[in-house]
């Protein structure tokens, strides 16, 4: 059920201290670009549908936000004020809670965002403030209060004195106010400031020289409500966040033999008794099954693997393996194959494009592309299909139980019949009957005392 409050989320900034092309908000943490991260942290907390303010690169960031959330587009950057007075016009006749929550703060969780707003409720604040302590306040608003505690005023760095920059109190991009308290005190901001623009923190000095209380809530560890503004920081939240994704799945059941060296991405689905070994990464939408193994030193991407399967030292990309199969060590799955029960893969195998039948063998520098396997077949080493003419590629079938020698070349399209034989060394033009043994190369020829007559050695 959604809560009485409407969340604004500023994400028009470009963040010039990123050093990147790429509006700030668009970059990615474990997959996922930072505001999306923001809206289904919004989400989880029941918040509802939020207002998102964007500008530059306004049409990427509505498209990373998502359908769930109604846009505004600043288009003077006129800072986080300005931000916030357009957002508030969607609320003209609205009078519960706003709160504002800038889209460049990926670490702040569903739990964080639900205490605060009830502190706000119970507190009967104008407006609360999420605040921490930091060693290093460089960069950001102090916090300063009267020698009762009380918050007089949010001091932007660019505008404090050397007294006050040594406040090591700092504001978080995270606020609630009262609906209709906001607006009027969104009317009294200037630009008169070092920066030169409308900003939000300032609303703080209206509320409490109209008497209004303001609350501050404070937050730890202050990693939580602080923005990502530079390649190091998004680094330090991309590290916060694995950890926290990793924490979660070995609670369910999940064993992760070394945190430090494994990246598990947001929309992976681990099943409980998958095994995840160290140097392993695994992204976008795979599953892994219960039992499976995966890793040391492997990428898995959009792959479905099941269960008791393995893949150690291999790539896999937008495939399926199957129960119990076992791919790697150094192979690469490319994507659109069908990995079946039971089959075995590895040692500088590749597979592309393929289905592959249950208990069928492939190892030892092989390349399988656009073929269709079946079930229980031998690929010896170093067999190719040969699948691609230079305009077309096409599909080399192998029937149930076949056995393809070492060094076989099979030109697309052919096809191998069941329990049929290929003789190694062969290059394979047409197909091969079942039962048949197909051989095509020439035959031994030994010239004797050939090294003598040439004189060699």
């Amino acid at each position: 059920m959604d809560r009485d409050c409407r969340m604004i989320v500023l994400a028009a900034g470009q963040g010039t201290r990123m050093k990147s092309g790429k509006a700030k908000v668009l970059h990615s943490i474990m997959g996922r670009p930072i505001i999306r991260i923001v809206m289904d942290v919004i989400k989880e907390a029941g918040f509802g549908r939020p207002i998102v303010v964007v500008g530059h690169q306004a049409d990427a960031v509505k498209a990373a936000g998502g359908e769930e959330a109604d846009f505004v587009l600043q288009e003077e950057q006129a800072g986080t004020g300005h931000a916030v007075r357009l957002a508030s016009e969607r609320l003209i006749d609205y009078e519960g809670i706003v709160g504002v929550l800038y889209g460049d703060t990926p670490l702040v969780e569903a739990t964080l965002l639900l205490e605060m707003f009830n502190q706000h409720l119970r507190g009967g604040a104008a407006c609360t403030i999420a605040t921490t302590l930091i060693e290093n306040p460089r960069g950001y608003g102090r916090v300063l209060r009267d020698e009762s505690g009380r918050v007089l005023e949010v001091v932007e760095e660019k505008d404090a004195s050397a007294e006050q920059r040594a406040v090591r109190e700092v504001l978080g991009g995270l606020f609630f106010f009262d609906a209709t308290l906001l607006k009027a005190a969104l009317a009294s901001l200037d630009t008169r400031n070092a920066l030169g623009e409308y900003c939000l923190p300032h609303v703080i000095k209206w509320f409490s020289s109209q008497g209004m209380k303001v609350e501050a809530f404070r937050v730890y560890p202050p990693e939580s409500i602080m923005g990502v503004n530079t390649r190091a920081e998004l680094s330090h939240a991309t590290d916060v966040i694995r950890r926290r994704l990793l924490q979660r799945w070995m609670e369910a059941g999940v064993s992760i033999v070394d945190v430090a060296s494994t990246f598990v991405g947001f929309d992976v689905v681990l099943e409980a008794d998958a095994t995840i070994y160290p140097f392993t990464c695994i992204e976008g939408k795979s599953t892994i099954c219960e039992g499976a193994t995966i890793g040391p030193f492997a990428q898995v991407i959009d792959t479905f693997v099941g269960r008791r399967a393995r893949v150690w030292h291999s790539v896999v990309e937008g495939s399926r393996i199957g129960d119990g199969a076992t791919v790697g060590p150094f192979s690469h799955i490319r994507p659109g194959s069908d990995i079946q029960a039971g089959v075995r893969i590895g040692n500088f195998a590749e597979v592309k494009g393929s289905n592959i039948g249950p208990g069928t063998k492939i190892n030892h520098h092989c390349y399988i592309g656009d073929a269709d396997i079946g079930e229980g077949v031998n690929i010896g080493a170093g067999v190719v299909t040969v699948n691609y003419d230079g305009k077309t590629k096409y599909r080399t079938r192998i029937g149930d139980r076949a056995f393809v020698g070492c060094n076989v070349n099979l030109v697309a399209p052919v096809a191998v019949g069941e329990k049929a034989y290929v003789a190694a060394g062969s290059t394979i033009t047409e197909d091969v009957p079942q039962e048949a043994l197909g051989i095509a190369r020439e035959r031994q020829v030994n010239k004797e005392g050939w090294v003598t007559k040439k004189g060699i050695g």
